[in-house]
């Protein structure tokens, strides 16, 4: 006898977005211990270089797309495919033509969602993963590495100097996530998983698109996870679907904002920025933010001290 749903309890979409979010907590986590595991141990830090004291209660989560990346990553990264013929021109101007909808209307189409998940799922299905990353780290290199908003990046250095942790934020597939992170010396990235066996991608999502909710619980899951006070965290994103995740933090900052993000944020007295313009950043909130961080690193030092 099939059970019916509780109609009080969660929605499929809720659900789906609540394990795309600890899925991406977790290949987040598998990724940064894998890279930390090729890197050689027992090097000595250089003589006389600074060692920024860590501070371990605060981080700065960044949305990717017109955040920290001009325009889409996922653009960015099929034009590469298509340029090496692994998809067709009329897929790339198919995806090309959703995305700049998206950019116009500040709004998503659920079709044009569906449509390009099961293209992308097809694509991907069957190639291994290693071979996705390679892919990455070249298209990083070629297309998307001079694409990074100079601003964004020194708002996320700001934070690395604190030592604070920085992590990417983002629906791109995880591996090219974390090839992006890895590029601008960042934490790591949580990002869309693709479920993967024996090496090789089976075209399924575990759960959803990280996307909306999804992103949030994300970087709940990180946070109970690495013991951070979401309180002390800081989260920058341009778009009104990430509100759930500015939302989250104690510090909000609303970078090259669409028009319903840049009206939540004067509502609710967010920082913003923009630096499609060159305008200066709005005032509010970059005490806060700055204070923060240094706070965090000044606390961190003492303890660092008085263990020793």
């Amino acid at each position: 006898m099939r059970r019916k749903r509780n109609p009080l309890g969660p929605t499929d979409a809720q659900l789906r977005a609540n394990l795309a979010g600890e899925a991406s907590a977790d290949a987040a986590l598998a990724l940064q211990e894998a890279e930390a595991a090729a890197v050689e141990t027992g090097i000595e830090p250089t003589e006389g270089e600074p060692q920024v004291p860590r501070d371990l209660t605060a981080a700065a989560f960044f949305d990717v797309d017109n955040t920290m990346v001009q325009g889409a990553s996922i653009i960015h990264f099929a034009r590469g495919l298509a340029a090496r013929n692994y998809i067709s021109l009329s897929d790339m101007a198919r995806f090309g033509w959703q995305q700049l909808k998206f950019r116009v209307t500040g709004k998503e189409n659920s079709d044009d969602v569906a449509s390009g998940k099961e293209k992308a799922l097809a694509f991907i299905a069957g190639r291994e993963t290693a071979e996705f990353t390679r892919l990455g780290e070249e298209i990083y290199d070629q297309l998307i590495a001079d694409k990074i908003w100079p601003g964004t990046r020194a708002l996320a250095q700001m934070h690395l100097d604190a030592g604070q942790q920085v992590w990417l934020v983002t629906a791109t597939p995880v591996e090219l996530a974390q090839v992006i992170a890895k590029r601008l010396g960042l934490t790591g990235a949580l990002g869309t998983v693709v479920e993967s066996e024996d090496g090789k991608f089976t075209g399924r999502l575990v759960g959803d698109i990280l996307h909306g909710a999804g992103k949030a619980h994300a970087v709940r899951t990180l946070a109970v996870r690495e013991g951070l006070n979401l309180k002390r965290c800081t989260a920058y994103s341009d778009s009104h679907n990430d509100v759930p995740m500015l939302s989250l933090v104690g510090t909000a900052v609303a970078i090259n904002p669409d028009a319903d993000l840049k009206e939540v944020a004067r509502n609710r007295g967010w920082e913003i920025r923009d630096y499609r313009t060159g305008r200066k950043a709005a005032k509010i909130g970059v005490p806060t933010a700055l204070a923060l961080g240094a706070a965090g690193g000044a606390l961190a030092a003492v303890v660092s001290r008085k263990k020793r």
